[in-house]
Formats: structure tokens, C-alpha cells, sequence
């Protein structure tokens, strides 16, 4: 069975054009009460990075590259970046988007635009508040 991480890269390069992949890497913390039945907390930004699909290899060797510079992260959220006439996004066009990525989540925006998985590659669904 395919992974989730798998699938987007193939998908990716499966694109009429060629793409980018935007991480935004962050820590969720709950904070628990028990006399609620459901769990709030906090998510932050650690890291962004961008990467074309042929960079990417597996989960786990993105998840190693990643925790080269920071382990503190605990979730990852993805989405792509459709480049022009045959040539993919540059670093410098992904960075306005991977700021909008890191603004949408500290501000409580909707990110069901974003694939978002945890350390293990289960994907998370993110209720708005």
C-alpha cells in the first residue's frame, strides 16, 4: 500500500506542469481540560522548506532531513506549487506562499486547503475554531 506521502509526490509529478512542494513544519501542544470533551491547544510554526518532487525520496528520509535542524515539530503541512511553460517554481516564488502558509495557521485560518500529516504519516484533519 502507498503512503500518503507517496502519493502526493507522484501526483505531483504527474501535474501537466512541473511543481513545488511547500512544508510548513509545526508543533501542535494541546491543552487539555478534563471537564471538556474535546482538546484545544496551540500550533506554531518551526520551519518551512520547499522542495521539487525529485528531491524526495521517502518519508523517512524527509522526515531525517527535517530533524537534522529541529525536532521540536510535530505536524507537517503540504501543498503545491504549480510552475509555467515547463519550468517549475523557483525557492524565491515559493516563499510568499510558505509565509501565507505560516500566516494562515498562527492567524486560525481555514487549512483545509493543505494536506497535513503528523510524525507518523497519519493525515489530520484541522477543525476551524
Amino acid at each position: 500500500m502507498q503512503s500518503n506521502f507517496q502519493k502526493l509526490i507522484e501526483a505531483a509529478q504527474n501535474q501537466p506542469q512541473p511543481q513545488r512542494l511547500l512544508f510548513l513544519l509545526a508543533k501542535a501542544e494541546r491543552n487539555n481540560n478534563p471537564k471538556k470533551s474535546t482538546a484545544k491547544g496551540a500550533i506554531t510554526p518551526v520551519m518551512c522548506v520547499d522542495k521539487l518532487p525529485e528531491e524526495l525520496s521517502s518519508f523517512a528520509d524527509f522526515i531525517a532531513e527535517a530533524d537534522g535542524i529541529d525536532t521540536s515539530w510535530n505536524m507537517i503541512l503540504i501543498a503545491g506549487l504549480n510552475g509555467e511553460n515547463g519550468q517549475a517554481p523557483t525557492t524565491e516564488e515559493a516563499e510568499p506562499l510558505l509565509n501565507k502558509m505560516a500566516n494562515d495557521l498562527m492567524q486560525g485560518q481555514d487549512l483545509s486547503r493543505y494536506l497535513i500529516l503528523d510524525r507518523e504519516e497519519n493525515q489530520i484533519e484541522m477543525m476551524p475554531r
